[in-house]
């Protein structure tokens, strides 16, 4: 990752800082844009400067198969109507005045492909929360109450050949053979990032993927 770019972003995050308030930074992308990997480099490069930070992805809040299933879903999952919003606008909402006491979050598990409960410890020190996901700047349902929720969102913005790319690869190394990760990622993957890159004007900064 370009040193200069993880400087200039970490400086932005530590500027939202200030008195006793927690911040809620939003990182998101199309789906193998490099969320995971910026925010997990920025919390890295924050904490080694002395700051107590943690990371929530969105991710947490995939339905489980079980639900997928029972909601006729599972062959759509990583689509949004295939998260819990309004679970995941309640943390954020939590996170923003609950300053006492650990708050925990769910974590995603790639290997198992399921949301696991209560993985995440959120500190009363940490001052900074990074949260990434595809779904942070869409304009439906409860997702503009999680966009106000945040201080900042930034996107990630990369070549689609390299995106998808990562993907294909993404899934192969997970489990998937490659002819169905390839179709996988054409017919779901695809259309979910249509609709995170057509919100990418809503976004506070646009960030360079090609440095990640």
């Amino acid at each position: 990752m370009d040193s200069d770019l993880l400087d200039d972003l970490a400086d932005r995050a530590i500027g939202l800082t200030g008195d006793d308030r927690r911040v809620l930074l939003g990182i998101t992308g199309a789906p193998g844009a490099g969320k995971t990997t910026l925010a997990a480099a920025l919390v890295q490069r924050l904490r080694a400067d002395g700051l107590a930070v943690a990371h929530v992805p969105m991710d947490g809040f995939h339905l489980a198969d079980a639900a997928l299933i029972e909601r006729g879903l599972l062959d759509r999952k990583g689509a949004i109507e295939t998260f819990d919003a309004h679970g995941y606008l309640a943390l954020l909402r939590r996170l923003r005045i609950e300053l006492d006491h650990d708050v925990l979050a769910p974590d995603f598990e790639r290997t198992l492909e399921q949301p696991i409960a209560g993985a995440i410890t959120v500190r009363p020190q940490d001052r900074i929360v990074v949260t990434e996901g595809n779904y942070l700047l869409d304009d439906e349902g409860a997702w503009p109450a999680v966009r106000a929720a945040l201080d900042e969102t930034w996107f990630i913005d990369i070549d689609d050949s390299v995106r998808v790319g990562r993907l294909v690869r993404r899934h192969v190394r997970f489990g998937k053979p490659e002819p169905e990760a390839a179709s996988w990622v054409a017919q779901v993957d695809e259309a979910n990032a249509r609709r995170v890159i057509a919100r990418r004007s809503a976004a506070d900064l646009v960030v360079d993927g090609a440095l990640l």
